[in-house]
């Protein structure tokens, strides 16, 4: 069955890091972009950061640049987002999503076709 996996989210203080994982069983995972998108209480979910197939590419939205980094292994079939500097308007849910080419092309949800369940990260002040 096809499914992503996120893992890594829990509470943290302000400053803080934590490093989120997913873990895809989908097929064509190397031919895929994946991406981190977030929602938080009462809001849309929003982009957070895209990695191309070979992870030589990325995108972040301009706010979490510097303190968000994604990565991937695609010989372990994962996605990373490592995030420093935490802060509270951080916190939200966390989703795993794979492209369904190899190139992001932007921060439109519809362009991604499997999303995993999501993690909760809160941050408290």
């Amino acid at each position: 069955q096809a499914q992503l996996v996120e893992s890594g989210g829990g509470v943290v203080q302000t400053g803080g890091s934590l490093r989120l994982s997913c873990t895809a069983s989908i097929q064509n995972f190397n031919s895929r972009a994946m991406a981190w998108f977030r929602q938080a209480p009462g809001k849309e979910r929003e982009f957070v950061a895209a990695i191309n197939s070979n992870g030589v590419s990325t995108l972040y939205v301009d706010s979490m640049k510097g303190r968000f980094t994604i990565s991937r292994d695609n010989a372990k079939n994962t996605v990373h987002l490592q995030m420093n500097s935490l802060v509270p308007e951080d916190t939200a849910v966390y989703y795993c999503a794979a492209n369904k080419r190899p190139e992001p092309r932007g921060s439109w949800h519809g362009d991604y076709d499997y999303w995993g369940q999501g993690t909760q990260v809160t941050v408290s002040s």
